[in-house]
């Protein structure tokens, strides 16, 4: 199956990738999609999908439910305070009436 030049440009396009016009006349592309064949005829019953080649586990933490409890820290750094007395962060209008 040939590519027309077109044709490998769409597909370029479509992958996100650039190729100089040079660069494109060079292309075997039918090897690529002879390749590709050869891949999806493998029979892979049984075998489990993986995420990564590489085996590894993310390191876990134990979950501690906590309220936080750090309001007055928090507010402690609001750059008008006037709202801070009352537990909240003032901020100026942005909406006419």
């Amino acid at each position: 199956m040939a590519f027309s030049k077109q044709q490998l440009r769409k597909f370029a396009d479509l992958i996100r990738i650039e190729i100089p016009d040079d660069k494109l006349e060079e292309m075997n592309i039918d090897s690529v999609v002879e390749w590709l064949d050869k891949l999806q005829k493998i029979d892979t019953t049984g075998i489990e999908p993986m995420i990564s080649p590489a085996e590894h586990a993310m390191p876990r933490r134990a979950d501690a439910v906590t309220d936080g409890n750090i309001r007055d820290a928090v507010l402690a750094s609001a750059p008008d305070k006037s709202g801070v007395s009352r537990g909240y962060f003032a901020v100026p209008k942005v909406m006419d009436e």
